[in-house]
């Protein structure tokens, strides 16, 4: 996972995008996108990336010179850059998304998702279900409680669901929706592909995941902590 503010690299602080500063990693001296992502390719062999385009959530500029750039050095990307609505979806899927990110902080209703999905496809769509301290980021439209909001997506015909607390990102003090996922997996059954990270502290984080039902798991910081080889 690559948080990109400013046009660098950034490690994620609790959500506190304010605090937000240029990574320092063990894998390379650059914070430039491409250098960072080639660098974690040479030590994990990862070659997909979750991509949280601050500048495109929070100040609408567009980061399609980088996702291109990214692309064309092999790279699939999954990019979250504040698409609320089915047009700007059409333009990610078009700057070469592999996947295109879906955010609850940034879809204000489930009738903007259901646009979004119409004129994709359910499986280029996933959707973040936003939360911060266990409270959905969400407009009214979406309710408050984060498993009638997941039932909500699924319903649109959402079938990869990412359950992200914010306030955990960056902290490595282990992964607060473990309990949620746990749910929604078994609610959902293997409807859905879920996937969860934020506060991940290890391996042994990964491994509990994995045996809650967890499908997969963003990581950013850890990647960067020298000791932490390839999995």
């Amino acid at each position: 996972m690559l948080d990109i503010l400013n046009s660098v690299v950034v490690r994620g602080v609790a959500g506190n995008r304010d605090q937000y500063r240029p990574i320092e990693s063990c894998l390379t001296t650059s914070v430039e996108a491409l250098d960072v992502a080639r660098a974690i390719r040479e030590r994990y062999s990862f070659d997909e990336f979750y991509i949280a385009d601050l500048d495109a959530i929070m100040h609408h500029r567009s980061g399609e010179v980088l996702y291109r750039q990214l692309i064309a050095d092999g790279f699939r990307l999954w990019i979250d850059a504040g698409v609320g609505h089915a047009t700007q979806a059409q333009a990610m899927r078009a700057s070469g998304a592999e996947r295109v990110i879906v955010g609850l902080e940034s879809c204000l209703s489930p009738s903007d998702l259901q646009g979004i999905v119409d004129a994709l496809s359910p499986e280029r769509v996933v959707f973040s279900l936003d939360l911060k301290g266990g409270i959905p980021l969400a407009a009214p439209d979406w309710g408050t409680d984060p498993a009638a909001i997941a039932a909500l997506v699924i319903s649109c015909g959402i079938t990869q669901l990412i359950v992200l607390d914010l306030a955990a990102v960056g902290t490595g003090y282990g992964v607060p929706t473990i309990a949620l996922c746990q749910k929604l997996r078994t609610t959902h059954g293997r409807d859905i592909e879920i996937i969860t990270g934020g506060g991940v502290r290890g391996r042994d984080d990964i491994d509990q995941l994995e045996q809650a039902g967890v499908d997969g798991v963003l990581i950013a910081s850890l990647l960067h902590v020298p000791g932490f080889g390839p999995p």
